[in-house]
């Protein structure tokens, strides 16, 4: 009699946390299935995208302004005037004029640059060197204008709202365990999301920006050779400061400098294309 009541206490149990599991899971495998059909343009790699592209652009707008509350924007009217013009030509090119495209110079050395949903791209002072020309920014720009058009940011919230439904699940199905064996369970969890998930997904980001990247600035007129030259400068210039990739956001520079170079004919093909052509444009 006993074994059969635990049988049964134990059968509660395990129907107890499958119930719970359907209960998180099949809302999250609903809005997959009706939000998250879309392929980015030109690569064509399938997205889950959970947020809507209006709120994306919304929080986007709003990032932007706050960002540009606290930096300092450049004295330098020439670097605004190129960061502009270059800006325009990729952005011409893309044709998203639902897009309110702003292009803005930092007063930072910082060798950065970044960019938010809906159009908001932000150079700093610090990586126009590395540059040296117009084409040498038009890498950084339409990177940066990559990462909008495909939506990026959109895909990265995605991925952590999914992390945030599998560390509930991760919850429910650890409900009944020790605190030992519960912590042993998220911290596996944790590791295999960050290492195994989160940078991977980071690093294709990267990956697949510079190779839209370098399609646009072609498109747009600039000689896309120059891509990999910027990537092996910038390797340069930062020397053996660089997290190992394994760790990082970002792929290698030379990892990326090797990429692009096996990109570069498709790219060159585009460029033969374009309707007008600048090369690598004004010096920096």
């Amino acid at each position: 009699m006993s074994k059969l009541r635990w049988k049964m206490d134990e059968s509660r149990t395990e129907l107890r946390v499958i119930l719970r599991l359907v209960a998180v899971w099949v809302p999250l495998a609903a809005c997959l299935f009706f939000f998250g059909c879309r392929s980015t343009p030109m690569s064509g790699r399938k997205q889950v995208l959970l947020v809507p592209e209006q709120q994306e652009i919304l929080m986007g707008s709003q990032a932007y302004a706050e960002v540009l509350s606290k930096e300092t924007r450049t004295a330098n009217a020439r670097y605004e005037e190129l960061v502009r013009r270059v800006g325009q030509r990729i952005a011409e090119v893309v044709n998203r004029p639902d897009y309110d495209w702003e292009f803005t110079v930092v007063q930072s050395e910082q060798m950065n640059a970044f960019a938010l949903p809906g159009g908001k791209v932000c150079v700093y002072e610090g990586i126009l060197p590395i540059c040296q020309d117009e084409a040498g920014l038009a890498v950084v720009m339409s990177h940066e204008v990559a990462h909008v058009i495909a939506r990026h940011g959109s895909e990265r919230m995605s991925h952590e709202l999914i992390a945030q439904g599998a560390g509930k699940a991760l919850d429910i199905f650890t409900d009944e365990m020790s605190e030992e064996e519960q912590a042993v369970w998220k911290k596996a969890y944790g590791l295999g999301s960050q290492y195994g998930v989160i940078l991977p997904y980071s690093r294709k980001h990267e990956s697949e920006a510079d190779i839209i990247g370098m399609q646009l600035m072609a498109e747009a007129g600039y000689d896309p050779s120059v891509a990999v030259e910027f990537w092996e400068r910038f390797a340069a210039a930062k020397g053996n400061q660089q997290t190992p990739e394994w760790l990082s956001t970002h792929p290698s520079d030379m990892t990326r400098a090797v990429a692009l170079r096996e990109e570069l004919p498709k790219a060159l093909n585009v460029y033969k294309q374009a309707k007008l052509k600048w090369g690598t444009g004004e010096r920096l």
